[in-house]
């Protein structure tokens, strides 16, 4: 929630800013983001990112089209049009799970890809006294 509340404030401060400043002030701001955005601290961060949403962003797309596969190969297969309708129930149950459990690996992947972080921004912030101290 707090990234989308900055996100609307910093459109608006943008907004304000670029309409009263006028091209030139646009053109300083814009100078100065291209500088921030193009540090190695940050170039690393968004390659960080962009590795793991290319090694975790095909895991579930996988498992659906194994799963069409499947139904299809179920769904057409010799046999009565009852025992095809089983069938393809049948593979249809076991392909849920499949997506499941492909869905649940990525979330678990990209919370312990966050995790790290969190708890060594946690650790080593200072601590605040009780309230009442």
């Amino acid at each position: 929630m707090k990234g989308k509340i900055g996100l609307v404030v910093g459109l608006g401060v943008g907004y304000v800013l670029g309409t009263r400043a006028g091209r030139e002030r646009y053109e300083q701001i814009k100078k100065q983001w291209l500088k921030v955005w193009n540090l190695d601290p940050v170039q690393a961060q968004v390659h960080k990112v962009q590795d793991f949403a290319k090694t975790q962003a095909a895991a579930v797309p996988q498992a659906l089209w194994t799963g069409a596969v499947k139904i299809v190969k179920a769904a057409t297969s010799d046999g009565t049009p009852g025992q095809r309708v089983d069938s393809t129930i049948a593979s249809g149950k076991s392909v849920a799970a499949e997506v499941k459990q492909a869905a649940e690996e990525t979330v678990a992947a990209a919370e312990a890809e966050k995790k790290p972080r969190s708890t060594s921004a946690s650790q080593s912030g200072p601590k605040k006294p009780a309230a009442g101290a």
